[in-house]
């Protein structure tokens, strides 16, 4: 991604014209993700981690399927692709426009408000490294939303951090980036505190039951 001279079009800007410049009844999948460019990471990561942000009780296996998007797009951006890939069978796939517009529409008033939030700055978040970066920690946090470890905030604090993350991506906001990488690794330092004491549990009731049979 190359930073540009001139102020770039807001991520609710760009689905708004998609809707409002096709002349057709459907929408692609591809349509969309080649009119969000290299925004398409950040928008795809965003709805993937978004359903990790709700607390509440989740049913098995809730948490992996959505990680695993995230585990794809971190790993391209680790890879240092421009846009997101996706298989011929999703980029296929099709949208109806008016159902699409309708979406849209209710969306881009929430999206206006923390688009007028988020602002360039710190750039060096944004840089083809700083990048790869985000997806280190984006695939980090992946594999800790995905472990089927029901401790409190071990799923939804990295969930929090890839969605702030994402967010920052999209307006090219390094400092909400780099607060995303923090979330998500207060997260983290929950899981291995918790790892941790557990396993020392463990082992004291071992040995506790070693000496009670001796």
């Amino acid at each position: 991604m190359q930073n540009e001279s001139k102020k770039p079009k807001q991520t609710s800007e760009i689905l708004e014209s998609v809707v409002r410049e096709k002349d057709t009844d459907q929408v692609t999948i591809g349509e969309l993700v080649e009119a969000l460019h290299e925004r398409g990471f950040g928008v795809l990561m965003a709805l993937a981690a978004l359903p990790l942000c709700i607390p509440a009780p989740a049913p098995p296996g809730y948490t992996l399927v959505f990680s695993v998007p995230l585990f794809v797009f971190a790993a391209q951006l680790i890879w240092g692709s421009d846009t997101p890939w996706l298989p011929n069978w999703i980029l296929k796939r099709s949208i109806k426009r008016q159902f699409l517009a309708t979406v849209i529409e209710k969306a881009a008033p929430w999206l206006r408000r923390v688009e007028a939030i988020l602002k360039p700055r710190l750039q060096f978040a944004v840089t083809r490294t700083g990048e790869r970066v985000i997806g280190i920690f984006a695939f980090i946090f992946a594999i800790s939303v995905a472990l089927p470890i029901p401790i409190p905030l071990t799923n939804l604090l990295p969930g929090v951090g890839v969605l702030v993350m994402s967010l920052g991506l999209l307006s090219r906001d390094g400092l909400v980036i780099l607060s995303g990488m923090a979330v998500g690794m207060v997260g983290i330092i929950i899981l291995v505190v918790a790892v941790y004491a557990g396993s020392e549990a463990a082992f004291a009731l071992i040995h506790w039951m070693g000496d009670l049979f001796e």
